[in-house]
Order: C-alpha cells, then structure tokens, then sequence
C-alpha cells in the first residue's frame, strides 16, 4: 500500500492507465478477429477492416500502449493474410 499521498496518486493514475490501455489493447484483438473473418468472407471487406486495424495499431503504438515493432508485425501479418485472401478469389 502507498504510504504517501504522491504514491496514492499514482497509483490511482497508473490504475486508470492500466484500464484504458486494457480496453485500446481490446479493440485491437477486436478488430484482427473482423479482419481474419473478412477474408475468408469478402476481399473488399477485408481490406477496409485492414485499413481501420492499421489506423488503431499506429495509435496504440504512438501512444506507448504496444510496441511499434510489435505494430508493425501486426499489420504486415494481417496484410499477406489479405493479400492471400486476394490470390485465392481471383
């Protein structure tokens, strides 16, 4: 337990940093299941749904949330599994 009033603040900040880094790292797993079901679904879809992970991986990592190595092999795992959904409808 904190023993002075600085230490109790921070604690309650990291506590609510914690809760809003959980729910942005939420979104994230959220929007890769959608992207991974659009491809099997539709190329279009896939695509679109690729693009909006992108702009929440580059925020997350912008923000210290994720690594960016970590949101750079995100979007490059997802975009060959999109580009091979792409091959295969052709």
């Amino acid at each position: 337990m904190p023993n002075t009033k600085s230490a109790k603040k921070r604690m309650h900040q990291s506590e609510q940093q914690r809760l809003a880094n959980r729910a942005v790292k939420s979104s994230i797993k959220t929007q890769i299941r959608k992207v991974r079901e659009a491809a099997v679904k539709s190329v279009e879809q896939s695509a679109v749904e690729l693009r909006q992970l992108a702009r929440k991986v580059d925020k997350a990592a912008a923000h210290g949330v994720i690594h960016a190595n970590t949101a750079a092999r995100l979007k490059s795992r997802l975009s060959a599994v999109v580009k091979t959904a792409k091959a295969n409808k052709v």
